[in-house]
């Protein structure tokens, strides 16, 4: 007589591992009772109550560009569980994070709403969403999963906790498949800091060593010499010892992932389970994290099946590679379907994967704002080729003042190389103001050194993504090109997702017309920002300001009268941004005075806009006293105390080191 595992296969059951060892007890107890054994299990499986769908667990790394794994080409990286990953399973070449930063990016994934939709943008804002948007795991919920998160959230929402517990079954450091039912499918994710910023560039070299270094195998080090230095950064040993730390941060995640995955195999389980693996944004490193641009939106990604699911991969498996484009967005709706749940309406990102399949795209749109105390906005095109970005407050570098960011000691290298000329005219540009547009080809220009904006050859190119950017944006109604201070209003009443739907209230075309004038420098562009400042709708006039901060000097001579009024309007950021350009060309008395003032505004939005402003102004030194005070106030929140911090870093006036949270 046939064995049990010779008659069933793997397709006609779910788990059958799990029932494989309690078997083989059975047999070896008692020869006799082979037989019925065998039949008990066929007979279980074979029932109505059979699982039938695939368990899932997703593994998520930070701060991760793919150029950094041995699987995407990298022969200096020390990654043997990723890759063997990869070699067995679908390797994707162009996945994007939706943002840039861990916050809003775990927003989409979590909801798979975009932030520009939900008002999530924002890095570590609380603002809320509407009641009939949930954690897509509740979605898996109803369809009998259980899921788990071990344990990062990070989802970016009001009332978080509330959402979060609504989301999962457990979501803590101890949560597993372990806790399930038994026969239960499962979705789990683990989250692995390894590779986190801190890791690899914040925390003090000393806090590197033991938590890092001192935790791999002499095998598993990368040493200061063992690698390619990008081109982004400067050729010296010092810049060497830092830049280390990403492949060494890199190497420990793929252990502990490594180990992950051998608990999975122990708890036989692996037969039954679909592997996802992906980082939640791009590199961690100046130029990358927190940037609108390839380095900061592109991730490692990888799929594997067992043998019993390949039917659900479109792609094949087994060592594939694809260059479909796949974002953040598409990842709630993939799992409700794979759960077999019906996709609820706010959800209009693709299903990748199973019969349901939604058809391919050939561009997707990306965004990154503010994070932490450093304000930005850039939204983006790409088609996995090329890459376009829309930079509306270039009059910021992308080495702009975050505190998390600017404390690193390769952060501070750099800044020191770049006051003595050492740096050559791309590693500048790090630190000096952005042009308005980026036009990089990805395929060919994996560091994005050339911008091709300006080069005829690629002028069709240009056109093309200028319009698909403005098309996406008008038919999303972004809601992130409100300032941050008026999101904070608006919740207070409703959420900023239905907010962007009232067509009256939120008169999109008009500020869009306004808002995508923001950086473009000349003549032609100042004339009608200016018109605009006399605009009876405040965001519009917001907008106008803004771009002219973007204005070069001798643009701006001839509209002097025209910023000084605006220094009068009634509505504070038009005020704080018209002061700001009439200090910085004319060292206005009136221009200090609002500065000063706004610098102390309860309102922590208009006070962390100011202190931006202040940040990039070539005579900082009359605003000290006023800094160091404002850092001192009671009440004052994260962002505003760092920014007050970065200010005063910027002057050495207090020790570039490690005080704020993680």
């Amino acid at each position: 007589m046939k064995r049990a595992s010779e008659i069933i296969t793997p397709k006609s059951i779910i788990k059958y591992s799990e029932f494989h060892t309690i078997l083989l007890k059975i047999n070896n107890s008692n020869s006799m009772k082979t037989y019925f054994s065998s039949l008990i299990l066929i007979l279980f499986v074979l029932s109505a109550n059979a699982q039938q769908k695939p368990n899932i667990l997703w593994i998520t790394i930070e701060d991760s560009s793919p150029q950094f794994f041995g699987c995407y080409g990298n022969q200096d990286a020390h990654t043997p569980a990723i890759d063997k990953l990869a070699s067995e399973g679908v390797r994707f070449t162009n996945a994007f994070s939706t943002g840039t930063v861990c916050s809003p990016s775990r927003s989409t994934i979590i909801t798979g709403v975009r932030t520009f939709k939900a008002g999530t943008g924002n890095h570590r804002s609380s603002y809320p969403v509407p009641e009939s948007i949930k954690g897509f795991p509740y979605y898996m919920q109803q369809q009998d999963y259980y899921v788990s998160n071990n344990s990062k959230t990070d989802y970016n929402v009001a009332n978080a906790k509330d959402f979060i517990r609504e989301a999962w079954n457990e979501s803590s450091g101890k949560a597993g498949w372990w806790n399930r039912k038994p026969g239960q499918p499962f979705f789990a994710i683990f989250n692995f800091n390894e590779s986190h910023q801190s890791r690899t560039m914040t925390m003090p070299y000393e806090w590197y060593t033991e938590n890092v270094w001192n935790q791999l195998d002499e095998d598993e080090r990368i040493a200061e010499d063992g690698f390619e230095m990008p081109p982004i950064y400067r050729e010296s040993s010092e810049m060497r010892k830092h830049f280390a730390r990403v492949y060494n941060s890199i190497s420990l995640t793929d252990k502990r992932i490594g180990e992950l995955l051998d608990r999975l195999e122990a708890d036989n389980l692996r037969d039954s389970t679909i592997i996802f693996f992906y980082a939640d944004h791009g590199e961690g490193e100046p130029r990358g994290k927190t940037n609108g641009i390839n380095y900061g939106y592109r991730v490692p990604f990888v799929v594997w099946f067992p043998e019993m699911y390949k039917d659900l991969s479109p792609w094949g498996t087994a060592g594939v590679v694809s260059d479909e484009l796949i974002s953040f967005e598409d990842l709630a709706p993939t799992l409700i379907s794979m759960a077999g749940g019906e996709i609820p309406e706010h959800l209009e990102g693709r299903i990748l994967m199973g019969k349901d399949r939604s058809e391919t795209t050939d561009h997707l749109l990306l965004s990154a704002d503010r994070s932490d105390n450093g304000i930005d906005m850039v939204r983006t095109i790409t088609d996995g080729r090329y890459i376009y970005s829309r930079n509306y407050l270039p009059f910021i570098p992308q080495g702009r003042y975050i505190r998390y960011m600017y404390i690193g000691e390769i952060v501070q290298q750099m800044r020191s190389d770049y006051r003595e000329g050492l740096l050559d005219s791309l590693q500048q540009s790090y630190f000096e103001p952005r042009p308005d547009e980026y036009l990089f080809n990805i395929e060919n220009d994996l560091w994005e050194t050339k911008n091709l904006v300006s080069d005829p050859e690629y002028k069709t190119v240009l056109e093309r993504m200028r319009k698909q950017l403005d098309e996406n944006l008008l038919n999303a109604r972004d809601v992130m090109f409100l300032p941050e201070y008026e999101i904070g209003l608006i919740s207070k009443t409703t959420t900023p997702y239905e907010y962007r739907l009232n067509k009256k209230e939120y008169p999109f075309e008009e500020i869009y017309s306004a808002a995508s004038m923001s950086g473009k420098r000349g003549q032609r562009f100042a004339e009608k920002q200016v018109k605009l400042l006399n605009s009876e709708n405040r965001i519009v006039r917001y907008w106008a300001i803004m771009g002219l901060r973007s204005q070069p000097a001798e643009t701006l001579e001839s509209y002097r009268q025209n910023i000084e009024k605006a220094m009068n309007d009634d509505y504070a950021l038009v005020r704080i941004g018209a002061a700001a350009i009439a200090y910085q060309l004319w060292n206005n008395g009136q221009a200090k005075e609002i500065l000063a003032e706004s610098c102390r505004s309860e309102n922590m939005d208009i006070a962390l806009l100011t202190i931006n402003f202040l940040m990039y102004i070539e005579n900082k030194e009359p605003f000290i006293q006023t800094i160091t005070a404002v850092h001192d106030l009671p009440n004052r929140d994260y962002n505003v105390k760092a920014a007050c911090m970065d200010f005063l870093g910027s002057l050495n006036l207090v020790p570039n080191t490690y005080e704020y949270r993680e």
